[in-house]
């Protein structure tokens, strides 16, 4: 048996002896921290643990600079500045397939784009041509975990000289999923995004590492319910009660506690 082979078994076999737990008590439980709010509540049954790439698609054509931004179900975020349970970082792989060995450490190479702090997006420069993306997950030492995304194949038409990256890069956090005015009904999937920030589980604290706050404000009283997302994660599933709600994201300083980023509110109707 091979040892890519060996370790697609072992995380089947894990997939089983965990599918019935919900993730928040399954993260509680490996992470050994407080239960979350009582808004949390697991994901549909079935659903696995994945990287994805937010804003491209298989066949994709794009010019570049282009920012590429990416995401991370049923996980958390943490750079590698300490090990946390059930949390890792992402890796961009470019013309590069997964690795046959999934337990020795990725390289550091221009296709194997390592995001250490716990970023969320990078801008590609790539020259005219096809290329394959993949985004790997890999914890605090660069050992690759199973959690992966599909394999695009996407086409660069042009790079632009007259572009500069940096232009296009801006600090600031939004909600991706729902979008603003959008009627749900729970659970529902809050989906988050960070420009230029690193978004960690609270136990790290480097490279000024933050996390996630979401802000319930229900617009027929008034009231105010807060969601921190302190296991570092990008996506919650919740279960607010039915109403309207105006929805602010925030980015938390995980060393101060201080909301360093906010977004612009959206309405959220839960039926």
């Amino acid at each position: 048996m091979n040892t890519h082979f060996r370790s697609l078994l072992t995380r089947s076999l894990l997939t089983l002896a965990t599918a019935s737990l919900p993730w928040g008590m399954a993260s509680a439980a490996t992470a050994n921290e407080p239960p979350s709010h009582p808004w949390v509540t697991a994901p549909p049954r079935g659903l696995e643990p994945e990287n994805y790439i937010t804003n491209l698609k298989d066949g994709d054509k794009i010019e570049t600079p282009y920012v590429l931004r990416f995401g991370l179900s049923q996980y958390g975020l943490s750079g590698i500045s300490a090990a946390v349970p059930r949390t890792g970082h992402h890796h961009l792989l470019i013309n590069r397939d997964l690795p046959l060995d999934f337990t020795k450490p990725l390289p550091f190479t221009t296709d194997y784009v390592h995001f250490g702090k716990g970023q969320m997006e990078t801008v590609l420069s790539l020259k005219p041509g096809t290329y394959t993306l993949r985004m790997l997950l890999a914890d605090h030492k660069h050992i690759p975990l199973f959690i992966y995304s599909p394999k695009l194949t996407i086409t660069v038409t042009a790079q632009r000289s007259d572009i500069k990256p940096e232009s296009l890069l801006k600090p600031g956090v939004s909600i991706l999923a729902p979008r603003d005015g959008e009627t749900v009904k729970a659970p529902v999937l809050m989906r988050l995004h960070a420009s230029q920030l690193n978004i960690s589980h609270d136990k790290i604290t480097a490279n000024d590492a933050g996390h996630f706050r979401l802000v319930f404000r229900r617009t027929s009283d008034g009231a105010t319910e807060s969601v921190d997302f302190r296991r570092g994660q990008t996506e919650l599933w919740l279960r607010p009660p039915a109403g309207t709600y105006r929805v602010q994201t925030q980015f938390v300083h995980n060393g101060t506690s201080q909301v360093r980023q906010r977004s612009a509110e959206q309405t959220l109707i839960v039926r």
